[in-house]
């Protein structure tokens, strides 16, 4: 059997951070104009039912085909990446294996921090970009309404999504569940790395704070971010003593091989929580041993998350069981969509049969009555049909099997998913 005359098959193929680095997942990086080419090739080259997704944890193709290379070799001319890496590092997912695949992706079970929902939008948009310009189909648009569906359903039935799972997110739930009156304390961040803006942005968008001040040693730095944010103040280096003795909770976030908060930093007999978010440590231990100072470092921190973790994959069975429900409601209208064409070539070849038949006996028996001979037959023509319908639903029924012999009988075209 050549290649042409196959059926196309559902598949997924790409790449992600499970067996690729930074540096793999980089080259098969599709810019927004490459994946806009992508597809109108596809759609060219006769592909229906297709649609991309990149995003720094993965480069995915989903689509029909008749061979998973027709989607490997577009990956591979519109990116960066080679033949050979993509042996190396890719994942090939066929039919009921591909749409699992999608339901997994979702609802946050194949995300790189397990119930990260921030794919869903991300998917969103690779879908609308493939609608837009044409290349989905029935199957895409039934399996992605469905898909869609049971990550709503995960998100709000289960706690899949639930705590902290960054170290700058932990930071603000420790202070929330540990500070009273933490919306008027005064909160002073120091360093403005990427680990400090995130925690800065964590405090304007989970707290009611606005005695926020920041300290870099760049002072621009910290005034384009505090143009860009409100509720936010900027203090020069100079004065990190004095803001220190001023605030209720420091939280250091500098990037130094040495210590930039010491027992010197402190003003004697105040209380203050520290909070280091540095690696390494940044704040001199010995500090923890001043009168009315809490010291949090990164690793008390990551209990907080490595906790929301392990409650996150106990929510695991509970939401494949949310992910089934919908599964089968895709397959049960992949079997109605695959059978329907067979029973209606059955049913108009025996129409046609009816219709020869009627035809011949009408010229050769004298006053045959048409149309009682119409009404029996197209009672017969339904208790078949009927019958067919009823052995193709019956669980002991392969079906593929079945519409395979009605195809070869009358034409049906077949699609696999």
């Amino acid at each position: 059997m050549n290649q042409e005359s196959l059926p196309a098959k559902f598949y997924n193929v790409g790449l992600s951070y499970k067996k690729a680095d930074v540096k793999v997942r980089g080259a098969f990086s599709l810019t927004k104009e490459n994946q806009k080419l992508l597809l109108v090739e596809a759609k060219e080259k006769g592909i229906e039912g297709i649609f991309v997704l990149s995003t720094c944890n993965r480069t995915e193709i989903t689509g029909f085909a008749k061979h998973p290379f027709e989607l490997i070799s577009l990956l591979i001319k519109y990116s960066n990446g080679t033949v050979e890496d993509f042996i190396n590092v890719s994942n090939v997912y066929k039919n009921k294996d591909a749409v699992r695949h999608l339901f997994n992706i979702a609802t946050g079970i194949d995300s790189q921090i397990l119930g990260d929902y921030e794919i869903v939008g991300q998917l969103k948009q690779s879908f609308k970009l493939a609608k837009k310009l044409g290349t989905t189909n029935a199957y895409l648009e039934r399996l992605m309404n469905l898909v869609l569906q049971a990550s709503k359903d995960v998100k709000n039935n289960t706690k899949l999504s639930s705590g902290t799972t960054s170290v700058a997110y932990a930071a603000i739930q420790y202070i929330i569940d540990n500070v009273q009156d933490y919306n008027n304390k005064k909160i002073l961040v120091y360093g403005l790395g990427e680990i400090g803006k995130n925690t800065c942005k964590n405090i304007l968008e989970y707290t009611s704070n606005k005695n926020i001040t920041l300290v870099n040693r760049t002072l621009e730095k910290a005034i384009g971010f505090e143009q860009i944010h409100n509720n936010v103040a900027v203090a020069d280096f100079s004065k990190l003593t004095d803001e220190i003795h001023a605030t209720d909770i420091l939280i250091v976030s500098t990037g130094s091989n040495t210590p930039t908060v010491t027992k010197e930093h402190l003003k004697e007999g105040k209380e203050l929580l520290i909070i280091d978010l540095s690696m390494p440590e940044n704040v001199d231990i010995a500090v923890k041993s001043e009168p009315g100072i809490t010291l949090i470092n990164v690793d008390e921190l990551s209990k907080i998350t490595d906790k929301t973790i392990e409650t996150r994959k106990k929510q695991i069975p509970l939401a494949e069981k949310i992910i089934d429900k919908y599964k089968a409601e895709f397959n049960d209208w992949i079997s109605h969509r695959k059978y329907v064409p067979a029973v209606n070539a059955l049913k108009e070849s025996l129409q046609a049969i009816q219709h020869d038949e009627i035809d011949f006996h009408s010229k050769k028996i004298k006053d045959f009555n048409i149309e009682h001979a119409e009404f029996v037959t197209n009672r017969m023509i339904q208790k078949i049909t009927t019958q067919f319908v009823k052995h193709l639903k019956d669980d002991e029924t392969s079906v593929d099997q079945s519409i395979n012999v009605i195809s070869k009988i009358f034409y049906s075209e077949k699609t696999e998913i």
